[in-house]
């Protein structure tokens, strides 16, 4: 369960003070499946980055399964991102030298999981890349990688999943693939939740929050 009240968040330019988020509220229920967007400059990537605790908010209160996050320190941010939400970036964000398994193996790594191996081997398994697991990134597709970068986000079981743009690289073909399998990630039970401009990703979501000048405009 996602719970967002009275949020702002403001940025000093050079001097103006620019309103990111103003006074913003929502509610997600644990396994929904939604899409904020609006246009550049709307606040989506701000917002992003508060429900995935990468930032904390000015005002306002962020509770996540019920836990107020937004006054946490940033160790206990770090803790939180580890063990419960995993993140899909539209550039893919694999390091090219090492291999899918050795990528997808990176957040059991700093969990320092005995079994990261095998459970990143089950990751790329289940988004249909058990055969392509020692391969580099420069070796796979665009839609391959995204599909690591999947494997990557699941494979400490998190009951969130943010993603941003996540097609945004990818030809339509592909992107519908990758859409098909967030929902199948989203009928397992996780949480996902898409930041896109695109109108046609959202449609494939539940449930579209609309954000335009840091404000909720429309659902």
């Amino acid at each position: 369960m996602i719970e967002i009240e009275s949020v702002s968040k403001t940025y000093d330019l050079g001097g103006q003070i620019v309103a990111a988020l103003n006074n913003v509220s929502l509610f997600i229920r644990e396994g929904e499946m939604a899409a904020i967007t609006g246009p550049s400059g709307s606040g989506k990537s701000t917002l992003m980055h508060i429900l995935g605790c990468l930032d904390t908010p000015d005002t306002g209160i962020y509770r996540l399964a019920g836990e107020n996050v937004a006054g946490m320190t940033s160790d206990e941010l770090a803790d939180i991102r580890n063990r419960r939400i995993g993140f899909v970036f539209q550039t893919f964000n694999l390091l090219p030298r090492l291999s899918a398994l050795e990528n997808v193996e990176l957040p059991l790594l700093y969990a320092r999981s005995e079994e990261a191996k095998e459970l990143a081997a089950k990751a790329l398994g289940t988004v249909g890349l058990g055969d392509r697991m020692k391969h580099g990134p420069n070796q796979l597709s665009g839609g391959q990688r995204q599909r690591v970068a999947i494997a990557r986000a699941i494979v400490t079981n998190p009951s969130m999943i943010l993603a941003d743009e996540p097609t945004g690289n990818l030809d339509s073909r592909t992107g519908k693939e990758i859409l098909a399998l967030f929902k199948t990630l989203n009928e397992d039970g996780r949480t996902v939740i898409m930041v896109t401009h695109d109108a046609g990703v959202a449609e494939h979501c539940r449930r579209a929050v609309r954000l335009f000048d840091g404000r909720i405009v429309e659902e």
